[in-house]
């Protein structure tokens, strides 16, 4: 069997070995064995998960989300997994309205701004320093 340290599980896949301790911690990765100098060893099956952790949280899931995924991945049924990835594609579109709220409240607020002059007469600051209305 191919194994491979800690540190070069780490280097390979553009990690810092922390993170990966903190993914053992967390029950996402465990290596396969450890070296008669008691080092951890991971196989292939370490950087697969590693992989796939790296590709779910690219698209955005947290920790505890992939960890459920992971076990998902051996034990359940398609439509568990279609369900969380759902429930993730929900987030992001409540993401999204809130980002365009944000958006369109700074265009005005830009808007407000001639853009030269003394800061001290900047409606733009002159907003963000004023008291909220009851």
């Amino acid at each position: 069997m191919n194994t491979m340290t800690i540190g070069k599980l780490a280097h390979d896949n553009g990690l810092a070995t922390e993170t990966l301790r903190h993914y053992e911690r967390l029950g996402l990765i465990a290596p396969s064995q450890r070296s008669a100098s008691n080092y951890r060893l991971y196989d292939q099956t370490a950087a697969q998960r590693l992989r796939f952790i790296r590709r779910a949280q690219a698209l955005g899931f947290s920790l505890p989300e992939i960890r459920e995924l992971l076990g998902l991945h051996a034990d359940a049924d398609m439509g568990a997994v279609k369900a969380i990835v759902q429930q993730r594609v929900a987030q992001i579109d409540a993401r999204l309205d809130d980002l365009r709220q944000l958006k369109a409240g700074l265009v005005a607020l830009a808007e407000t701004c001639p853009g030269h002059g003394a800061a001290a007469g900047c409606p733009i600051l002159a907003a963000l320093t004023r008291e909220p209305q009851a």
